[in-house]
């Protein structure tokens, strides 16, 4: 489980200190998100949970006509958007704020977009239902979202090696958006309609470079699954899962790459005009 808090305080911070990393290991995804996003007018973009910004400055310079607002919980986030943004600030802003109670009477969005924002909430229902209460009548929605775990090794296959016990499947967190019905329902229930799952599968690049699997090892120490294991060893325990976790890294070494399977959902959805705006 990731919670509010844990990405207000450590995990906003190591992500704000690692975005050349994260979005290395998620370019692949990025790519074909900002395709589907493409399709799709929009105006008034909001980014929820836009991280240190990549997927914002991306539409932002896709679209000179629309203002963009990037939104995310972690003031260190938000900062590293900035400083990434520098002069694009006239069309493009980055606030410090939680989608889920976030409004602004001047900026109704119609178009509201994700790369892995969305899996946080504390209470999904609610925080759509308020998102779809705060955008325009004729709104869209595209975001991403991790599949099972089972179908990304990057994440499932370390935790097997390092013997974590398996997470609340539905818990905030990357995978609590990996089941489709479950997804559906919320979304549904939010004033959503003609919802859709597209899977698509991309390359997670962990590690890159002269020595790929220490880049790796560096990488995974900081961010996903086997950070907050690592930190809690010491000593001869710590040695040794480093030592497995670097077996294993090197079995899916090409070259100067380490590249795991990597599966998502693109998900769209249309504000269901049945459901009157607050």
């Amino acid at each position: 489980m990731t919670s509010t808090a844990d990405w207000q305080a450590a995990v906003g911070r190591n992500w704000a200190r690692t975005w050349q990393l994260t979005d290395r290991s998620f370019a692949g995804l990025t790519a074909q998100l900002l395709e589907r996003i493409g399709r799709y007018p929009g105006e008034l973009v909001l980014d929820v949970g836009c991280g240190a910004g990549e997927l914002s400055l991306a539409v932002a310079r896709a679209r000179p006509r629309a203002r963009m607002l990037g939104l995310d919980i972690s003031s260190d986030l938000i900062d590293a958007a900035r400083a990434r943004a520098g002069s694009e600030t006239a069309q493009i802003q980055f606030e410090l704020g939680d989608a889920a109670h976030w409004a602004d009477p001047e900026f109704t969005p119609d178009l509201l977009i994700s790369r892995h924002g969305v899996m946080f909430f504390d209470d999904p229902s609610a925080a759509f239902a308020h998102l779809r209460a705060v955008a325009a009548p004729d709104a869209r929605l595209v975001f991403s979202c991790f599949r099972s775990p089972r179908e990304n090794p990057w994440a499932s296959g370390i935790t097997e090696l390092l013997g974590l016990p398996p997470g609340d499947p539905v818990a905030p967190g990357p995978f609590a958006f990996a089941d489709p019905q479950h997804v559906e329902a919320i979304l549904a229930q939010a004033g959503w309609g003609q919802i859709d799952f597209e899977p698509v599968d991309f390359a997670y690049v962990a590690g890159h470079g002269v020595d790929p699997v220490e880049d790796a090892l560096a990488f995974v120490a900081r961010i996903g699954p086997a950070a907050p294991a690592l930190r809690q060893l010491d000593g001869a325990a710590r040695d040794t899962a480093l030592a497995r976790l670097r077996n294993w890294f090197a079995g899916h070494r090409s070259g100067d790459l380490v590249a795991l399977p990597g599966a998502a959902w693109i998900v769209t959805a249309e504000a269901d005009r049945r459901h009157r705006r607050r």
